[in-house]
């Protein structure tokens, strides 16, 4: 199992999950989007510093994706977003790749703090980021739609020194 940095030949598997409606919901995100649309948004973000994707892979197969995003290197912070396959979940993949995500803000970019927004009906989701030692900061009313409905979101976080205990 490892990350890697996601290249344009993953693209295709990338439009794959951003056309699931069951995977979008949890995003926040519409779930249909074009192929040359994620190909144009991928050319025109290449440098863009304020963001890092990366594949999830095990023995070569594309597994999800994590991605750090909103990166802010005045205040030192980042969103972190992670999808798993539908057909690869309840492997351990979200767990690696959280730490892996996690990891790669803190050790390498240097940054302060991750977050994240969570819907608060994701109990799944809420009890994975709690045992990475995310805690919830606050409640956002009524923040996304999705499926006819208007549902709360978490705003979670952790801290670099309680990361790593510092």
């Amino acid at each position: 199992m490892k990350i890697r940095a996601l290249e344009s030949e993953d693209l295709h598997f990338v439009h794959e999950l951003n056309n699931e409606y069951s995977i979008m919901s949890y995003w926040f995100e519409e779930p249909y989007e074009s192929y040359g649309e994620l190909r144009h948004l991928y050319d025109k973000h290449l440098l863009n510093e304020s963001e890092r994707r990366f594949i999830i892979e095990d023995d070569g197969e594309r597994v999800g994706i994590v991605e750090l995003m909103e990166i802010n290197f005045i205040h030192r912070h980042c969103e972190i977003q992670i999808i798993v396959a539908p057909s690869h979940e309840g492997r351990g993949y979200a767990k690696f790749a959280f730490n892996e995500g996690v990891d790669y803000a803190f050790k390498i970019l240097n940054l302060h703090k991750v977050y994240l927004l969570v819907d608060t009906q994701n109990e799944k989701a809420i009890q994975i980021y709690k045992k990475h030692g995310f805690s919830i900061e606050g409640e956002l009313k009524e923040h996304f739609y999705t499926n006819g409905q208007y549902h709360n979101a978490y705003m979670m976080g952790l801290l670099k020194k309680d990361r790593f205990n510092l």
